[in-house]
């Protein structure tokens, strides 16, 4: 069975050059959107009392108590 991606990247192969790029410069576009809109909800979410408020709280209690490595020790040891 054909998947819709599949079917996609057909359409895509198949069109004339100039509309192709024209695509591949709307989906550039397009991911750049997404990401900004993801940095965003990152963002809400890291202020006080966001979905991510437990676990800075967390960070930094453990960073103030000395219960975490220096980034470099830690890639050090992979």
């Amino acid at each position: 069975m054909t998947t819709q991606v599949e079917k996609l990247a057909e359409q895509v192969k198949a069109l004339p050059q100039d509309e192709r790029e024209e695509f591949l410069s709307w989906l550039a576009d397009f991911e750049v959107e997404q990401s900004d809109a993801w940095d965003a909800e990152i963002a809400r979410d890291s202020q006080p009392g966001g979905r991510l408020d437990r676990v800075l709280k967390r960070v930094r209690a453990d960073i103030a108590a000395g219960r975490t490595k220096p980034l470099d020790e830690v890639l050090d040891n992979s």
